[in-house]
């Protein structure tokens, strides 16, 4: 079992296997579903260093179109949710949402609150290209300083 994972995880690390794998897996982690790609994508470039900004950009895309399925369930489940409408904590949620606008898109970096925020600025009816310009933006960011420093810590052989 053991060798059939590390041949696996062989495969995966080539550069032609490599770069859909984060796309992947960056866009699985983007939806609600608790995945992190930030693994997938120092892996590839702890195995590939010179794969350093493309596979940014790859997760950076996978997950910012993750995201945007994510703004999509939200636009969706607007209809449908409206249990919670009136609580405070939620009131005062959308209206720190409404007030940054789409900007708030560019907290879609951070880890348990990011992807819901995007499901909320869909189920809001934030226009769909500025959120998804700051979901990428933050995104990117995120994949760049969190690669850039785990290479800092283990540098590539």
């Amino acid at each position: 079992m053991e060798a059939w994972l590390q041949s696996l995880l062989n495969a995966l690390a080539l550069p032609e296997y490599g770069l859909s794998t984060v796309f992947a897996v960056a866009f699985v982690s983007a939806t609600l579903l608790p995945l992190g790609s930030e693994p997938a994508v120092f892996g590839l470039i702890k195995l590939n260093p010179h794969l350093f900004w493309p596979a940014i950009l790859v997760a950076t895309a996978g997950n910012t179109l993750g995201g945007m399925v994510s703004w999509w369930m939200g636009l969706g489940a607007h209809k449908v949710v409206d249990k919670y409408r009136h609580s405070a904590t939620h009131l005062r949620a959308l209206e720190w949402l409404e007030k940054l606008g789409p900007k708030a898109c560019l907290f879609s970096f951070l880890p348990i609150i990011g992807d819901p925020l995007c499901a909320v600025a869909g189920w809001l009816k934030m226009p769909l290209l500025p959120c998804a310009c700051y979901m990428a933006a933050g995104k990117f960011l995120r994949y760049l300083v969190m690669t850039a420093a785990l290479l800092y810590v283990w540098p590539p052989a």
